[in-house]
């Protein structure tokens, strides 16, 4: 319970550090002083201040040694922090971990996506959608949803993670308009659902292995900031069906330790639409991603053109793991 504790003050006294160095002086009333800063954004002492808690209490808070931060400490901190939204509900939840007001951290991923939802996936064609997990590997999609994706089956079942493509994939670096907006949203999402439990192996082998090969990635992971996704807009410059905004709708799977259900739409009647329903016999799936698994192998998948059978009779691509 202890080791417990102290991850969870830790992460708390990490988003602490993060924010400080997001908050300029000037911007919360303060001279930004002669000299160089040596600490970019606010000191510790002038966090401590705007907030009217002691500076030694806040040093032990941002270095997880308190744990139990009171209601009215949290809410001058995020007066101070200028938190808004998604960052002020965070810094309660890190707070609430901290102190052991929630005993758990997030169920263990599961990476098998039930019959039902395989059925799902299939029953909303011919709009893309696909599964991922907490950490957004993608463990299951229709075969839109597979073509939205171009170049992410090349990679093996363990690397089909949205975030790991956003930033190393040639195509994922050129799909999404604009592309910086995109990459920003899709670290500030991982960011949230990380803050339960940072130490989760999938997790910290994702982030180090993008913090060693992307730059960008490394800046803003380091920025700490969340934001919780439950759907929204996204602009494709896709190489097989041309420019297209979709928009999308992310809904969180029961009993699974974090998947969410993600499908794209287009106003009907809409070059967007006429766009988006090219997916369905666009030519951008590998000829071994339309082997049907065998054997052991049930995260194989078949993937079958548009016009060879009747619409709702194709299989899904991938049990688990795809």
């Amino acid at each position: 319970m202890a080791a417990a504790a102290d991850v969870r003050g830790t992460e708390l006294g990490r988003y602490l550090k993060a924010r400080r160095a997001q908050v300029r002086p000037e911007e919360v009333g303060l001279p930004a002083g002669a000299g160089l800063r040596r600490t970019p954004g606010l000191r510790r002492e002038e966090l401590a201040a705007l907030a009217g808690v002691s500076v030694d209490y806040y040093i032990r808070l941002e270095r997880g040694r308190e744990t139990n931060p009171s209601p009215a400490v949290l809410d001058a901190l995020g007066r101070a922090l200028r938190l808004r939204g998604d960052g002020y509900e965070r810094l309660h939840e890190l707070a609430e971990l901290a102190s052991g007001r929630v005993g758990e951290l997030p169920a263990s991923a599961d990476h098998t996506v039930r019959d039902s939802v395989l059925r799902m996936l299939e029953s909303v064609r011919p709009l893309p959608g696909y599964v991922v997990s907490r950490y957004n590997r993608v463990l299951a999609a229709n075969p839109p949803g597979r073509r939205l994706l171009p170049g992410l089956w090349d990679w093996p079942e363990d690397r089909r993670n949205l975030t790991r493509y956003l930033f190393l994939h040639p195509v994922g670096r050129t799909l999404y308009e604009p592309w910086a907006e995109t990459v920003a949203s899709s670290v500030a999402h991982l960011r949230a659902v990380a803050g339960a439990d940072p130490d989760n192996p999938e997790l910290t082998t994702l982030v180090g292995e993008l913090a060693v090969k992307s730059p960008e990635f490394a800046r803003l992971w380091e920025r700490y900031d969340v934001c919780e996704r439950g759907g929204g807009q996204k602009c494709f410059r896709h190489p097989a069906v041309g420019m297209m905004t979709l928009t999308y709708e992310v809904m969180r799977l029961a009993r699974t330790g974090g998947q969410r259900m993600v499908v794209y739409q287009a106003a009907p009647g809409t070059p967007d639409e006429e766009a988006m329903l090219r997916l369905e016999s666009a030519e951008t799936v590998t000829p071994a991603e339309a082997v049907p698994g065998e054997g052991k192998d049930r995260t194989a998948v078949s993937v079958v053109p548009a016009g060879s059978r009747p619409r709702g009779s194709g299989r899904v691509s991938g049990r688990s793991g795809v």
